[in-house]
């Protein structure tokens, strides 16, 4: 196999988007809530952000966030990486939430390692 082909299948196998490193306005940021009216003062402007403020949410923010697909719509339509999205909403729903914190954090540290090599 050439190195052109081979190099192509690579980039195939593992699409990355490139806008998963980048900041986004305050406006566009993922506002943390524990329920509706509930903000918790936490906000993230990038998906780097998003994985170190996940660690400190109140576990009802994430079970608030996950089963309403907030996560995920935000990586899809926010973020633009489709593929990470995809691969968040096939984490477990009927984990705890801590469970669903450390599933989703392992799952945007693989994404950000993939992107940065």
């Amino acid at each position: 196999m050439s190195r052109k082909t081979q190099n192509r299948k690579q980039s195939a196998a593992k699409p990355i988007s490139v806008k998963s490193l980048t900041k986004v306005p305050f406006g566009k940021g993922f506002h943390f809530y524990a329920d509706v009216g509930k903000y918790t003062g936490i906000t993230v402007n990038s998906l780097s952000e998003f994985a170190m403020k996940l660690q400190m949410v109140p576990p009802e923010s994430i079970t608030f966030h996950f089963h309403r697909n907030d996560f995920q719509n935000w990586i899809k339509y926010t973020i633009k990486d489709a593929a990470l999205a995809k691969r968040m909403d096939n984490a477990k729903r009927k984990q705890t939430s801590e469970d669903i914190r450390k599933e989703i954090i392992e799952i945007i540290e693989a994404r950000t390692r993939a992107t940065l090599s």
